[in-house]
This record gives C-alpha cells, sequence and structure tokens, in this order.
C-alpha cells in the first residue's frame, strides 16, 4: 500500500509491544475493572493498534489537516450545512455547568438549564411567529416527523381522519416526501412554474379534486431554487379554506430572518433547523437539532417532556414574596407522547442560544438580508460563465446550470472537483433536481466581501480552465492528498475495515 508515513491508517504504524502509556507496579486490575458476564467476554484479545503516545497525537493531527471545515476556508454551501459556529459558543457549551449535567437530576438542582431550554423556546417562537416551541426533535427530519405528526393528531381530534394526503411542492427537499410516509401519510406532488415557484392553479386543481382528503401542504420559502413565493399568503389562506393545515419546512429560515416570520405568512407548523440557521456544527452528518412550533391552538399536540415557568407566592420573615423557577412536566397531556430520549440534543440548544444573545435583537434582523446580499452578489458576478436558469432576486442561495459554455464536456461535478485545487469545498451539487447539472451556492451572512471576491475569481477561472485545458478540470483534484475517487463504486462497496482493506490489496 503505497502511502506515506502519516497517510498510513493506524493499524500500519502499529509495533507489536509498542504502548504509549504506563501504569503503576501495584495496579490492581481486580479493583478497576468490572467483570462481565462469560458470554459477553471475547474468545481472543481485540486486534487494537499498538503506538506510542506521539505516533498517535501525529497521526490524528495529520489527518485532521486532510479535512475540510468552515475554519479552514470558504464553505459555499453555508446556510444548509456549515454556518460558522463563533468560538463563543463552544466555550459556553462546554463550561462544567452545562457540560457536566444529567439529564435524570431533579429540576431544582438544574434550574439554570432549564431557564436556558425555556428562553430558547420563546426566543425561538418571537423569531417564527408562533405560539409555542419543542426542542425535543434531534434534526431537522425529526422535526418534520414531529410536525407532520402534530398536523394528524390535530385532524383525529377533530375525527377528521379521512385527512392523508400531503401536498408537496416539485422543488422540497427529498426529506419532505420520506417525512411524510413515515407518518403514514400519502404524498401528493404540485408543480412548479417556469420561475421554479408554486403552480398556484396546479395546487387550487388538486385541493378541488381531493377535498376533504387534505392534511395539509409542505413548503420551504424561499424555496429550494433560493427563490421566494411571492403567492404564499395566496396559498396558505387556500390550504387553510379546504381544511389544511401548512406547514413550514425551516431549512431556509436563514433568508428570512430580521425581514419576515413564517407565522405571519400564515403557517401552522414549522421545525427550525439549529444547527443551520443558528451556528451550531452540523457537518458530518451531526450533531443536529429540529425544535418544531406550533400556532396558537396547537399547543397541546407538541410532545413531552415540557418546560415550563412556574410563580410561587412565598411567605417571608417580614413580607410575602414571589419565587420563579423551571419545572420539568413529563406527564402533560400530549397527543404525541415523547418523540426522543430526554430532552433533545442540548449543548447545540445552548450554542444556538448562545448565538441568538450575542447577536441581539438589532444584529439578528441583519441575518436575512446580508445573506440575501452575497448570495445576489455571487450572482451577478457569475452569471456570464455559469448558466443561470430563472433570472431576477434570489434570496440566501444561487442556483446555476453548469457552464454556460458546454462545448468542452466539463461537468458540474468536475468543477467541483477543481475547486478543491484552490482550497474550497464544493458547493451543493446536481441538486435541485430541476435542472441536469444543478450548482448551488449558498453564501452566509457573515462572510466577507474579500473572501467572496476570491471565490468568485477562482471561479471565474475554472470556467477558463474549461475551455483551455479541459482534461486539467476534468481529471481534477490534482493537489489533494487522494486524487479523483469513484464515488459510485465507494458508496455500493466501501471498505470500511482495516483487515478487510488489507485481504483486498
Amino acid at each position: 500500500m503505497n502511502r506515506t508515513l502519516y497517510g498510513n491508517l493506524i493499524f500500519e504504524l502499529s509495533k507489536k509491544g509498542r504502548k504509549g502509556y504506563s501504569l503503576p507496579q501495584d495496579y490492581d486490575r481486580a479493583h478497576t475493572t468490572a467483570e462481565l458476564p462469560e458470554a459477553l467476554r471475547r474468545k481472543e484479545a481485540a486486534r487494537l493498534p499498538e503506538c506510542d503516545e506521539l505516533t498517535v497525537v501525529r497521526h490524528y493531527t495529520n489527518l485532521s489537516h486532510n479535512n475540510f471545515g468552515v475554519n479552514d476556508g470558504f464553505y459555499p454551501l453555508g446556510s444548509c450545512t456549515m454556518k460558522y459556529n463563533p468560538i463563543i459558543n463552544e466555550e459556553i457549551a462546554g463550561m462544567k455547568a452545562f457540560a457536566g449535567l444529567h439529564p435524570l437530576q431533579p429540576a431544582v438542582t438544574c434550574q439554570g438549564a432549564l431557564e436556558v431550554y425555556y428562553n430558547l423556546q420563546q426566543s425561538l417562537a418571537e423569531l417564527a411567529g408562533l405560539k409555542e416551541f419543542t426542542l425535543n426533535p434531534c434534526a431537522g427530519a425529526h422535526g418534520e416527523l414531529t410536525g407532520l405528526m402534530v398536523i394528524r393528531a390535530y385532524h383525529e381530534s377533530r375525527k377528521d381522519t379521512g385527512r392523508t394526503k400531503v401536498l408537496i411542492p416539485d422543488s422540497a427537499h427529498g426529506t419532505n416526501p420520506a417525512s411524510a410516509a413515515v407518518c403514514g401519510l400519502e404524498v401528493v406532488e404540485v408543480k412548479s412554474l417556469a420561475d421554479g415557484t408554486v403552480d398556484v392553479e396546479h395546487l387550487r386543481q388538486l385541493l378541488n379534486e381531493m377535498g376533504g382528503e387534505v392534511a395539509g401542504m409542505m413548503m420551504t420559502n424561499p424555496n429550494t431554487l433560493g427563490i421566494f413565493e411571492p403567492q404564499v399568503l395566496e396559498i396558505t389562506a387556500m390550504v387553510h379554506e379546504a381544511g389544511g393545515l401548512m406547514y413550514y419546512d425551516g431549512a431556509n429560515l436563514n433568508a428570512l430572518l430580521g425581514e419576515c416570520r413564517p407565522g405571519d405568512m400564515g403557517f401552522d407548523v414549522m421545525h427550525i433547523n439549529l444547527h443551520k440557521t443558528f451556528s451550531t456544527p452540523h457537518g458530518g452528518g451531526g450533531p443536529g437539532s429540529g425544535p418544531v412550533g406550533v400556532r396558537e391552538g396547537l399547543e397541546q399536540f407538541l410532545p413531552t417532556p415540557r418546560v415550563n415557568k412556574i410563580v410561587v407566592n412565598c411567605d417571608g420573615e417580614n413580607e410575602p414574596y414571589e419565587w420563579e423557577g423551571y419545572v420539568i412536566d413529563r406527564e402533560a397531556d400530549s397527543a404525541l407522547g415523547s418523540v426522543g430520549s430526554f430532552f433533545g440534543n442540548f449543548a447545540v440548544m445552548l450554542k444556538a442560544y448562545v448565538y441568538i444573545l450575542s447577536l441581539g435583537s438589532e444584529n439578528i434582523k441583519q441575518v436575512g438580508p446580508l445573506a440575501t446580499l452575497n448570495a445576489n452578489y455571487i450572482k451577478e458576478c457569475l452569471k456570464g460563465d455559469y448558466l443561470l436558469p430563472i433570472g431576477g432576486l434570489c434570496k440566501h442561495e444561487v442556483v446555476f446550470d453548469g457552464l454556460v459554455d458546454k462545448s468542452s464536456g466539463v461537468t458540474t461535478m468536475d468543477v467541483a472537483k477543481r475547486l478543491l485545487d484552490y482550497g474550497y469545498h464544493a458547493p451543493t451539487i446536481y441538486f435541485p433536481l430541476l435542472f441536469h447539472e444543478s450548482l448551488m451556492i449558498e453564501p452566509t451572512e457573515n462572510e466577507s466581501k474579500e473572501t467572496i471576491d476570491a471565490f468568485i475569481d477562482v471561479m471565474h477561472k475554472i470556467a477558463g480552465e474549461a475551455k483551455t485545458d479541459p482534461e486539467l478540470v476534468k481529471t481534477a483534484p490534482h493537489n489533494t492528498p487522494i486524487g479523483r475517487v469513484d464515488d459510485v463504486l465507494a458508496a455500493k462497496q466501501p471498505v470500511t475495515t482495516y483487515w478487510k482493506s488489507i485481504a483486498e490489496s
């Protein structure tokens, strides 16, 4: 296996008998190792690497340098996956008073954490224009499922059990129909117009045809193309008139902060991706958090446990006084019961709360406008080299359909791979599915003009290379630890263990 020292697997650096630790001579294993039942004990020693400490430290440090994150450079799919996580978020979340908590502690011993939980619920409700939130769902898709369960429970509480269909635009995120299916609901697709927005007349036709079968409609606004739905008020009114509820997919909420609120647009239920809009780490698949909010009148359908604020009147030595505190209500009447263990991903919630407090009400209003400004600046600068299928104002993201000049055969995948040579992570590619060569770029509000200008220059340079030296782009990347991999083979036949890779080499 042809690897440099720091490109080796940790097993390949192993030398039999080498250790990175030492124990006292009087170390008594009998008093420090729990006895395991015979059925659970290994029949032979685990095949673990044997390395000295310095080798281990260097190995994993060098591996970390081969990974790309938002702390390394510009991440053009930021608001969807990798928004910057300020250091203060990590410092607060790492405080012993928070990190050392146990979810089964009595409420009286963790009043500070419960206050954070409660205040975040209130902050999200204000930002979303809704009545109440639950923080229990552990990610966006989990939030979608929970929100749809709320909608279903609402109809069942009214004995309106025939409402089993959910309307979803054809431009929606893939999790929308998946969540609806898991919830036992039937998906009905709503067509889009040429400008990427919902075809209101097709929606009207579907509502007339299905009548009392419509449970609700799921929407993302702005939609997956980064386009704001100008007829959103008409859409929500139509669905409400048909007896359905409106669900807001909060994946693109980043574009709205400071400008408008889903509740004001007529949405009844929504989830928020804390790990997107509110700056907590998400790259690599987690951790996430998907709080669900509801309008007034739907609070009783939210899951438990709930954190409530109470005021107790006390008799003081000289005069009565009030004591404010927080209680955990695990027995509240709820059509859903619990949707997860304990309270969800508390550390993620804590970071989101710190982000909200750090910005304050005056600065959080700039998030949406700045993200929109950055996306439109990129759009205007690149539309000469990259095909812009839908013109006009976009919001937090812009979608191109590959290169304008396709004669070289350079694809969106090639452009994405070539970006790696210049030190940039690739943007979202081949999604949304409305275009054959989709290339979706999502800058966040906190990226500077200088950073964006440098990215734009590289994108222009790659477009030029596609004309003058297309093979250079088609065979990229060239400056990364490994070259272009066979993505399909890696997905279908992954090598997940060292021992398998040794057997095949």
